[in-house]
């Protein structure tokens, strides 16, 4: 049976990401399951108003009976190529639409082949990506795309800082599958080219070098635009922080808990003679994970919402009304792409 209730489940809300979205979660109205694989970090974290649960990764049943009397599941525990294809069966099976925030490709493209069609038979939608890595990107993306084919789409990030939380450096050491990206419409292996071109962000950035490094971004937009290229490069500085084992985790610096770290990603989609470009900027990439998920968590949520099957973030959100809740909010949107 399908619930109707509108709680949200966050799974490894206990975690960095997953904090600041059940901060977000509260405070757009909704009720809260925060669940985890411990009890001791759980109750310290949340305070008795918030639900708290807990369930394993290899117990099924703990898992439904974790997401009962929710509508939505929200995954923020990585590495994602260990924990979405549990927590997704799962979601389906106690008839919860499921979200994650993966920026590992392989993650986001298993998610994609493997729970399409159990997603259409629950009526549910299971999304991969939707974080700052894979959702933002393919939501300004989508925003921009004309009708017909797309030639090229470039993707370029440039944080001041990358201060990686240990959940991200978990990650890094389990995700050693070779990335990939769009050539002749196909995904392929990366063979990083001899030269990346520096990029131009705005001033607080400014004049960047890069590096060819695609995340989930690849994976969400290949699935449902048709792009004869599709690559993405991310600052060389950031790049050296995070392959640094010596940078530290971010502090906050703020009452929500924010770092003071400040990013920009800028899609720049080619269609012929026609360039069309989007940005946006804002403080803290875990954080802005929060108001994207949630923001899409409750449209998900409304009794009109009729999509089901496995589909990236603007396949199943309008991407341009989706910006638009964002911008002003939780992030700066620049380009053609609002209303």
């Amino acid at each position: 049976m399908h619930s109707t209730a509108k709680s949200v489940a966050v799974y490894g809300a206990s975690g960095h990401t997953g904090q600041f979205v059940v901060q977000e979660a509260r405070r757009r109205g909704l009720s809260v399951v925060a669940i985890g694989r411990s009890a001791t970090r759980l109750n310290a974290v949340f305070p008795l108003a918030v639900t708290r649960r807990v369930a394993a990764l290899d117990d099924p049943v703990s898992l439904e009976q974790a997401f009962a009397d929710c509508a939505l599941v929200i995954n923020c525990a990585g590495p994602f190529l260990d924990t979405a294809a549990p927590l997704a069966r799962a979601a389906l099976q106690a008839g919860c639409h499921y979200i994650d925030v993966t920026a590992e490709q392989a993650s986001a493209q298993a998610t994609f082949a493997d729970f399409d069609a159990p997603a259409r038979a629950a009526s549910r939608v299971v999304i991969p990506g939707a974080g700052f890595y894979g959702g933002l990107a393919d939501l300004l993306a989508s925003a921009l795309a004309p009708d017909g084919d797309i030639d090229e789409i470039t993707v370029a990030i440039a944080l001041d800082r990358w201060w990686p939380t240990a959940g991200t450096r978990r990650t890094g050491e389990r995700n050693n599958v070779p990335r990939v990206v769009v050539k002749h419409g196909k995904l392929v292996p990366l063979i990083p080219p001899a030269e990346v071109p520096d990029w131009v962000f705005s001033p607080v950035l400014g004049h960047q070098p890069m590096v060819e490094m695609p995340f989930s971004e690849i994976i969400t937009l290949a699935h449902h635009l048709k792009v004869g290229s599709i690559r993405s490069l991310l600052n060389r500085s950031a790049l050296d922080d995070i392959r640094d084992g010596t940078t530290p985790p971010p502090t906050a610096v703020d009452d929500s808990g924010r770092s003071a770290q400040r990013f920009e990603l800028e899609v720049r989609l080619v269609q012929g003679s026609v360039i069309k470009t989007a940005r946006v900027r804002g403080q803290d990439i875990y954080a802005v994970t929060a108001p994207i998920v949630i923001q899409a968590g409750l449209r998900l949520l409304s009794p009109s919402y009729r999509h089901s099957g496995a589909l990236a973030l603007a396949e199943a959100i309008d991407p341009v009304e989706l910006l638009g809740a964002l911008h002003g909010q939780s992030l700066e949107v620049f380009g053609d792409v609002l209303r």
